[in-house]
């Protein structure tokens, strides 16, 4: 007849403990000196002169504040993040809102082939900007129509050619506009809308409410962990944008954060990457600031989503 094997006594599990927690505290020790040591390196080149930073010298300098003025003011950097800035609020305002009555439409409205119209909007997850930057770039960049007529033809026939378009180039417009339309949101909050009972949206008909005061007075309230998550996301992405904002925009005090910086590393015949640093390193102040302030709803957000 075979033994069961004893059970180690606990004072021994106990001591087996404190040596796999260490274990797991210096991996994880580990993994954010990897994460954060691009951005630690950035922050020590800042800090240093044009004739140490190309150095391997990792010793910090007495530059910071100087070349993050210069950064500031002689390269421009406080007129793109301003830019940046505003078209960041306007683009989270502007997806944050659309997303919530397109969310609101597919799960509380009646809308004829309603799973055909969700998946369509799903599929546009799949094309990114670039598929569509030279058709984007027409529509932008074109002549407005000159006359009503021209302007209610082209309403007619959107698909077909047309030498028209809304004249938005170096403008905020441009670069605000075609984001405005967000599939992860629209998916977020479909999800997320879906898990409220529709007896509600039934005891606001019967109070009187019509589907805005519905939507301001009972979804959004219910829904600030879903809207921080994707504020978080729609900053990020739009403050990090680079390749339409340089196709776009060709006015230099119109241009945002991260084209500014390529410019900054491009003026001249030697680049000072004690400053380029500095530079970058005032980008990343922002959408710290953003993540920060929304950081508890974007954790619930996500568990929220992960849970359902």
């Amino acid at each position: 007849m075979a033994v069961p094997a004893a059970t180690p006594p606990a004072p021994a599990r106990r001591a087996h403990r404190p040596r796999t927690r260490w274990l797991v505290h210096v991996l994880l020790i580990l993994a954010c000196l990897l994460v954060t040591g691009p951005i630690l390196f950035a922050l020590i080149k800042a800090t240093q002169t044009n004739q140490v930073v190309l150095g391997p010298s990792l010793v910090p300098g007495p530059q910071l504040w100087h070349n993050i003025k210069i950064a500031w003011s002689s390269a421009d950097l406080g007129i793109y993040m301003r830019n940046s800035l505003i078209i960041a609020f306007a683009v989270t305002f502007g997806k944050t809102l659309f997303s919530l009555m397109a969310g609101m439409a597919l799960v509380y409205f009646r809308v004829p082939f309603k799973p055909f119209v969700f998946g369509f909007i799903l599929l546009t997850l799949m094309m990114p900007t670039q598929v569509l930057i030279v058709g984007l770039f027409d529509l932008v960049s074109k002549q407005a129509p000159p006359t009503w007529h021209a302007l209610f033809s082209w309403i007619a026939h959107p698909l077909a050619p047309t030498p028209y378009g809304f004249n938005w180039s170096d403008s905020y417009w441009a670069i605000i506009v075609p984001f405005l339309a967000s599939a992860t949101g629209v998916f977020l909050f479909r999800q997320h809308f879906m898990s409220i009972p529709v007896s509600l949206a039934d005891a606001a008909k019967i109070d009187g409410a019509g589907p805005l005061r519905f939507l301001a007075s009972i979804l959004v309230p219910m829904s600030t962990n879903t809207i921080g998550a994707l504020a978080v996301i729609q900053f990020v992405y739009v403050w990090n944008q680079y390749l339409w904002p340089l196709v776009i925009i060709r006015k230099a005090d119109r241009q945002v954060v991260q084209v500014g910086l390529n410019l900054i590393i491009s003026t001249g015949q030697q680049t000072d990457w004690g400053l380029v640093m500095a530079g970058a390193i005032l980008a990343l102040v922002p959408p710290l600031i953003v993540f920060m302030l929304l950081q508890e709803q974007f954790m619930r957000g996500f568990a929220l989503s992960a849970e359902k």
